[in-house]
C-alpha cells in the first residue's frame, strides 16, 4: 500500500525554510567535473539538392551538400565529482518537456539550484540535456526526427505550469496575477522563459536509448526526473533494475509500462507533487494516473512513497519546485529521504 509521509518523517517538523536559510557557502572543493555525449546513432541522408551558401556577409560561396551521413541521438551530459564524496552512488538529473539542464543549475532569480544543493551535500550530479535540446543538439525533420518542433509563447508556462491563475499573463510584469502564496520567484518569470527550447512529441525512443546509454555508462545511480522526463525515468528503470537504486519523480507527467511494474520492485520510488494540484483542469488526473502506477508497483512488491507537500507543510509550489522561492526545503526533504533509504555515506 502506497504511503502518504509525515514530515516529522523527514525531521522538517521545525523550521521548514532551515534548508533554505542556509545559503551563506562554504568553497565547493571537486575531484574532477567535466562533459561526454552518449547514445546516438549514424543516419544517411540522400535526396537532398546541393547548395552553394554564403556563411558570412560579404564571403566566397561554399558548396553545401546535404546528403550522407550524419550523427543523431545523441545525449550530453555534465558532471560534478566532489572531493567528499558522500552520496553511496551518482545522481543522475533529468529535466522536463521543452527544458535543458539549465532546471538544475540556478532558479532564474539567481538562487542556488538542485545541482549545486545536491552537490554541497556530497553527490556526484549529473546533469543532462535531452536529446534534440541544449547541447544535444538536434537532426534534420522530417528526414530523421518526424513532425515539427513546438515553440512555447512566454505566457504558455503561465498557467500550465501552475505559476499563475488561468487569464493571468501579462507582458506587463506589474500586472501579472499569481496564484495566491505561490513560490515561483515572479522577479525571475522573464528569465525563465529564456531556458525554453524547441521540443517534439516523436523523440521519446531516441531519448530513452540515450538515457540507457547514459545509465549504462554512469551508474549504478539515484535517477531524479521531472515532468515529461517522467515516461523516461521509470521505462529506463524498467530497462536496467540491477542499475538503479532509487527514483526520485518530481511531479511526474508520465509513467513507465503497467505491465512491468514488478521490475521496479526492488528500487524505492519517491513521488512529490507541489501545490495547487486540485483547481488545476489537468494534473488531478496526472496525479492520479502517477500514484496508480505507484499502487502497482507497490502491488508487486515495491516500495513507493509520495509526498503532497502541502500536506507536509511546504506550500506554493509551482510545477517548477526545484526553481520556487522553496526550492531549498524540497531538496532537503528528497536529501532526508535518501539518507533514510540508506543511500548516503
Amino acid at each position: 500500500m502506497r504511503r502518504h509521509i509525515l514530515a516529522a518523517a523527514f525531521g522538517l517538523a521545525c523550521g521548514l525554510g532551515a534548508a533554505q536559510a542556509q545559503q551563506v557557502q562554504e568553497p565547493i572543493t571537486l575531484r574532477g567535473m567535466g562533459s561526454f555525449h552518449v547514445g546516438g546513432k549514424l543516419v544517411e541522408i540522400s535526396g537532398r539538392p546541393v547548395k552553394d551558401v554564403v556563411f558570412t556577409p560579404g564571403g566566397t560561396p561554399a558548396r553545401v551538400d546535404p546528403n550522407g551521413t550524419y550523427q543523431t541521438g545523441q545525449m550530453y551530459v555534465q558532471y560534478f565529482l566532489p572531493q567528499n564524496e558522500k552520496g553511496s552512488v551518482p545522481l543522475l538529473l533529468w529535466h522536463g518537456g521543452g527544458m535543458t539542464g539549465v532546471n538544475y543549475e540556478t532558479t532564474p532569480d539567481g538562487r542556488q539550484g538542485w545541482l549545486e544543493f545536491f552537490l554541497r551535500k556530497g553527490w556526484s550530479v549529473y546533469n543532462s540535456d535531452a536529446v534534440e535540446r541544449g547541447r544535444s543538439s538536434w537532426a534534420m525533420y522530417p528526414d530523421v526526427i518526424p513532425g515539427e518542433p513546438l515553440f512555447l509563447t512566454t505566457a504558455n508556462p503561465f498557467e500550465r505550469f501552475r505559476i499563475g491563475a488561468g487569464g493571468g499573463y501579462d507582458a506587463d510584469p506589474a500586472k501579472r496575477k499569481y496564484l495566491p502564496g505561490s513560490q515561483f520567484p515572479a522577479e525571475g518569470y522573464d528569465n525563465f522563459v529564456k531556458q525554453i527550447v524547441p521540443r517534439w512529441t516523436s523523440t521519446d525512443q531516441m531519448i530513452i536509448d540515450a538515457y540507457i546509454a547514459e545509465v549504462d555508462k554512469v551508474c549504478p545511480c539515484v535517477i531524479s526526473f521531472h515532468s515529461q522526463s517522467g515516461q523516461f525515468g521509470f521505462k529506463v528503470a524498467q530497462a536496467r533494475p540491477d542499475k538503479v537504486k532509487a527514483l526520485i519523480a518530481v511531479e511526474p507527467a508520465g509513467i513507465g509500462d503497467p505491465a512491468k511494474a514488478a521490475a521496479l520492485k526492488d528500487i524505492p520510488v519517491l513521488m512529490v507533487f507541489g501545490d495547487y494540484i486540485e483547481q488545476d483542469a489537468r494534473w488531478p488526473t496526472i496525479r492520479k494516473t502517477a500514484t496508480d502506477f505507484g499502487d502497482k508497483i507497490t502491488a508487486a512488491g515495491g516500495s513507493v512513497d509520495v509526498v503532497n507537500l502541502p500536506a507536509v507543510g511546504i506550500t506554493g509550489n509551482s510545477h517548477m519546485l526545484m526553481m520556487d522561492k522553496n526550492n531549498l526545503d524540497v531538496a532537503q526533504l528528497i536529501q532526508d529521504w535518501l539518507a533514510k533509504k540508506g543511500l548516503t555515506k
